[in-house]
């Protein structure tokens, strides 16, 4: 606890407060998006938009995993819990995404499905191994940073000749997300405000391609509040000078190519789909993972004929926009009347690195 104090001091915060204003342009707009759901909580809960100047926008990005799944896959995740003799493993919040038609993991628990609220791909695992008469599938999302346990759960399902495990892989990208939002031309971005543990795994070198096609400037930045204050003063700097590329605030965990014996690990089992869809970015190419050929024996869609589905969105929900920065939380119709995080209508109200999840505890509730 002491360590982390170090990067919540208040008397080092103004410091950095005077700093940015000091340098920051009064002519001059400064359009920051913080990519990764943890940013965005640290900056509600710490008021560092109360403190910054009026021209630096915050923007939320699509960091989230449990947000970016589109309907579709939750859709799918539902057929496979809802399958005989099957236990299907989720993580808590995964449970109470809604799909179509507001279903869900924990609705389809209640007309009787096997599913199971987990801590770990272990504990799935453990099931497997308890129960060898029922199909255990993980539901598994995530960016790079839960990825290499999924490869870690493969290994072992082979090894062990655990033949009624298996994965409903939902792994996706960051850089490649990146570049989504990028290419399109809804919402100008000046920076980023680099995710943290995502690059810990992948490198501050993983986000080269991005910063050098669209000439934007990306500091990776810790979750801390001084680390976050820090991280906007570096793109403050690197903006008035006209500068792209990469720069890392978050040394003390962050290297230039990230954890290798990680990526070998996920690289063994895992590799590109051709496409995957995001919620609220569309269908995206090489953006996500699937199981290879040789661990296909653990892969859920090829054990399962898992149906095409068109999900369907809450015809009102803004999560869609607000995961590409086009609406804030506030900008939407159902937020702290019809979606709250007790009777959540969309996945950025459910998941607790979610914009509405942090936007209703830090600013609504307070209010």
């Amino acid at each position: 606890m002491q360590y982390i104090q170090a990067f919540r001091q208040p008397e080092v915060a103004r410091k950095f407060i005077e700093r940015i204003n000091l340098k920051v342009k009064e002519n001059k707009s400064y359009r920051l998006m913080e990519f990764c759901g943890g940013h965005t909580h640290a900056i509600y809960r710490y008021g560092i938009l109360n403190l910054l100047p009026k021209n630096i926008k915050m923007i939320h990005g699509p960091g989230c995993p449990v947000c970016v799944l589109p309907i579709a896959r939750v859709d799918q995740a539902i057929f496979l819990a809802e399958q005989k003799d099957v236990i299907f493993c989720s993580y808590a919040d995964m449970l109470r995404v809604p799909g179509s038609h507001q279903d869900s993991l924990i609705k389809a628990k209640a007309r009787g499905a096997d599913v199971r609220m987990v801590y770990s791909i272990d504990d799935a695992l453990k099931l497997a191994q308890k129960y060898p008469q029922k199909e255990v599938i993980f539901f598994a999302i995530g960016f790079e940073t839960t990825t290499p346990p999924t490869a870690c759960a493969l290994n072992y399902a082979k090894s062990h000749q655990l033949n009624n495990f298996s994965i409903f892989c939902n792994h996706v990208l960051t850089p490649v997300a990146m570049e989504g939002i990028l290419s399109g031309d809804e919402v100008e971005i000046d920076g980023f405000v680099g995710p943290s543990h995502v690059s810990i795994i992948i490198g501050s070198n993983a986000y080269k391609k991005v910063a050098d096609c669209y000439h934007k400037p990306i500091v990776i930045s810790g979750f801390e509040p001084l680390d976050v204050l820090q991280s906007i003063e570096m793109l403050v700097d690197m903006i008035n000078q006209n500068e792209t590329g990469i720069q890392n605030q978050y040394t003390r965990a962050v290297s230039e190519s990230g954890n290798q014996k990680a990526q070998a690990l996920v690289s063994s089992s895992l590799e590109l789909r051709d496409t995957f869809e995001w919620r609220g970015l569309g269908f995206i190419e090489k953006s996500a993972l699937k199981i290879n050929t040789e661990y296909g024996a653990y892969d859920a869609e090829e054990k399962f004929s898992i149906p095409e589905v068109k999900g369907l969105e809450h015809i009102s929900c803004a999560c869609p926009e607000i995961l590409r920065g086009i609406k804030t939380p506030a900008d939407c119709k159902l937020f702290g009347i019809a979606c709250t995080p007790e009777q959540p209508m969309g996945a950025c109200m459910v998941s607790s690195e979610g914009a509405c999840a942090a936007h209703y505890q830090y600013q609504f509730e307070g209010a």
